[in-house]
């Protein structure tokens, strides 16, 4: 089960692994650079669309699907929607960590929506970014389902939200 708040692991990541193997966090320590600031002196907004982007990528290396492997077999995610829910205020020097989680997708990951929070001392939720996406053919420039092998190897260990939904593979 996941909750709204969640402790802030020591390192850049770290993994929560129930008793089935499956993953059940991953969550990402963030360092508030200067020029994340806006003029007000707290984080601008693309800021954390960025910090989205970083923990995607940072969970796929971590799970094999590395970009050289993705370039390899020309596949690539794109996104189709990315919406962020602000609540709280994060400012320079705050203690920030971002968790990814898998919302929805179709049985083949051909198509899913993700859930990141990003928490300030590790309860404070302070935004939400929702974001829908799919598999690209780099080669082809059309959608594609992800080759069954990384599937099995990596994809499935995304962790879910508690109201994750499994669909058809269109």
């Amino acid at each position: 089960m996941v909750s709204e708040k969640h402790p802030l692991h020591s390192g850049c990541f770290s993994f929560n692994f129930a008793a089935n193997n499956f993953m059940e966090s991953f969550i990402k320590k963030i360092d508030i650079r200067w020029s994340d600031l806006d003029p007000n002196f707290h984080l601008r907004h693309s800021a954390y669309y960025d910090f989205g982007a970083y923990s995607r990528i940072c969970f796929l290396q971590e799970v094999g699907l590395t970009p050289a492997l993705m370039m390899q077999h020309n596949i690539g995610p794109v996104l189709f929607r990315e919406e962020c829910s602000f609540k709280k205020e994060i400012h320079f020097g705050d203690a920030v960590s971002i968790d990814l989680q898998l919302e929805k997708s179709t049985a083949n990951f051909s198509r899913w929506t993700m859930k990141h929070r990003i928490f300030r001392d590790a309860t404070i939720l302070c935004a939400t970014i929702i974001i829908d996406g799919a598999w690209i053919d780099t080669r082809l420039r059309k959608l594609t389902a992800i080759p069954e092998a990384f599937y099995s190897k990596s994809i499935d260990m995304i962790p879910k939200t508690e109201n994750f939904i499994l669909s058809g593979n269109k």
